[in-house]
């Protein structure tokens, strides 16, 4: 199995990134096709939180969608309890919209967002991952030395059981780059049986969800879905 991480070129390149995502809360809106309402939920990165979304949020929200953040502070990683907690949390947008919310997942945050979709499908119309490493090996990628650092489990033994590579059985989009310098772009894209469909974006990893580029393909993305299901 493939264990080759991004270039350290590529890596250092996300540094230059960091400022723009530091100030992107502060961002005005980025024009987008206008939804009705649809609920969708956005969930952060590894020691990222809901601030990482803000300007996404507020795009969507501007066209017209019910935006809203995972809601329970900084993205530690995996624990035994989260996917109770953030199904509770997606029960509520479901009931108060009635109607199921599509989620959208930043690296880390995509994978709990697809395996919220398994567990609980009928709460969810879609998944749309943004450079999430869900296929391969769990070291793909130049996160999991800092995850492991930080945490009292291994990257390849999560206290979350699951095979992370299954698709979900809701209509799932992968998003990756082939300049990302964090999540390996077969890490993020997947096999063409793990996910509907795989989308190339060249943004940074830490630019997926807040650069103009990366949240108007989002919007395409959610009108696409929305005018397909009909």
């Amino acid at each position: 199995m493939d264990t080759a991480a991004p270039s350290l070129r590529l890596w250092a390149a996300e540094a230059l990134e960091v400022p723009k995502l530091l100030l992107s809360p502060f961002q005005r809106a980025v024009p987008i096709a206008p939804g009705m309402g649809q609920p969708v939920v956005v969930y952060p990165g590894y020691l990222t939180s809901d601030i990482s979304s803000i300007r996404l949020r507020r795009s969507l929200r501007a066209a017209g969608y019910a935006a809203y953040g995972w809601e329970i502070g900084q993205n530690k990683g995996a624990r035994a309890d989260l996917l109770e907690r953030l199904s509770d949390k997606l029960d509520a947008v479901a009931r108060r919209h009635d109607q199921p919310a599509t989620l959208i997942g930043w690296s880390l945050g995509g994978i709990f967002a697809r395996e919220l979709a398994k567990q609980r499908p009928e709460l969810v119309r879609a998944v749309i991952t943004l450079g999430s490493p869900f296929s391969g090996h769990p070291r793909a990628n130049n996160a999991w030395r800092i995850y492991e650092a930080l945490n009292d489990h291994t990257v390849d033994d999560p206290p979350i059981v699951s095979n992370l590579a299954e698709k979900p059985p809701v209509p799932t989009i992968a998003v990756w780059s082939p300049i990302d310098g964090i999540v390996s772009p077969q890490g993020a894209r997947g096999l063409p049986h793990e996910s509907d469909r795989q989308v190339e974006l060249a943004e940074r990893h830490l630019s997926l969800a807040r650069s103009p580029a990366g949240v108007r393909l989002i919007g395409q993305l959610l009108a696409e879905e929305f005018n397909r299901a009909g």
